[in-house]
């Protein structure tokens, strides 16, 4: 059975935190006076250097191109600046991403290849504040979308892909899709946008109807009830319910094992009803019985955030997998 030791969206970032402050002498020299509010600004990655991959070439016709969610807390620095965001050359700053991208590998890419880039993603705390947010995320963007470009000039060889990200993840990802280029689209399979609310017009995105229509962009937030959304991540115009694969409010059950935070062997599984509420665009759950799913400092109780991968990991396996054997077939 799978040992879980990934971090989904700030999961351990308790635990996190407390490694940050011991390992904060470290990594001075790796953070610089940068233009976001003239806060310190880890150095650039650069993506011809292997490092600041997560690869998995499984010699396969079509590739995941995932963009990691926040594992990232603020951390204070020798001379007493805090720095926002993830420095991708500091060991104690990767480990937490390198969780997730092994995690996300292992649980859904089935027999695709894997790339994920490090990149200097804004801290937890930055969604504390809109202003913040949106001061802060262009730095993560930016990142993304050089990481983006290398991927398909170097190690993409013209293969069709998927494109997949979770929370932060999920913002950059309608940027790339806003800015993608036709030819690019074509080779498109289709995009996971995975835990956030989509209610823009963005060019490329077609939403999913189905189990296996390509092109398209696949999104849910998971709820107990449609009072319990996370701050900005209210009412979506693009949802799917991700276990059977319908837009109307069809209920699908889901029996698997509620936590990524125990080994699979000592957990009960649930048996879940999980229902689309078409009004809202949002998940609704019924039978979820974890209580270590809160996500720190924004969590809610009742929004399953953190669990949007892990709960439907075969599903969405078994769903990538369709839609890449329908594309090829097709193209």
């Amino acid at each position: 059975m799978l040992m879980i030791f990934i971090t989904f969206a700030t999961m351990r970032m308790r635990k996190y935190l407390a490694v940050i402050a011991i390992c904060a002498t470290a990594m001075l020299s790796a953070c610089h006076e940068g233009l976001a509010l003239s806060e310190p600004l880890p150095a650039e990655p650069d993506y011809s250097d292997s490092t600041q991959w997560y690869v998995t070439n499984r010699q396969a016709p079509a590739d995941v191109f995932y963009i990691i969610s926040t594992e990232t807390g603020d951390y204070q620095l020798p001379g007493g600046q805090v720095c926002h965001y993830a420095d991708t050359y500091v060991d104690s700053l990767r480990a937490p991403l390198y969780g997730e991208m092994l995690g996300v590998d292992t649980l859904i890419s089935g027999r695709l290849n894997y790339y994920a880039p490090y990149y200097r993603q804004c801290s937890l705390q930055s969604f504390q504040s809109d202003s913040l947010a949106a001061t802060r995320l262009p730095v993560a963007l930016g990142d993304v979308r050089r990481a983006f470009r290398y991927y398909l000039d170097h190690q993409n060889g013209g293969r069709p892909f998927v494109l997949a990200g979770f929370s932060q993840g999920a913002h950059i990802l309608l940027e790339l899709l806003r800015e993608m280029d036709d030819d690019t689209y074509s080779r498109l399979i289709a995009a996971y946008a995975i835990g956030i609310a989509i209610n823009d017009t963005i060019a490329h995105m077609v939403p999913a109807r189905g189990a296996d229509d390509t092109g398209v962009t696949i999104c849910y937030n998971s709820v107990r009830g449609t009072a319990c959304t996370l701050p900005g991540w209210g009412k979506s115009d693009v949802a799917i319910n991700p276990v059977n694969w319908r837009t109307d409010s069809t209920a699908a059950t889901l029996v698997t094992e509620p936590s990524p935070l125990l080994p699979v062997a000592e957990q009960q599984k649930d048996t879940m009803t999980v229902r689309l509420d078409t009004a809202s665009g949002l998940l609704l759950v019924q039978g979820f019985t974890a209580q270590d799913y809160i996500l720190p400092l924004l969590g809610v109780d009742g929004n399953y955030h953190t669990r949007e991968i892990w709960l439907y990991r075969d599903q969405l396996r078994e769903n990538i997998a369709r839609r890449a054997a329908r594309w090829l077939a097709t193209h």
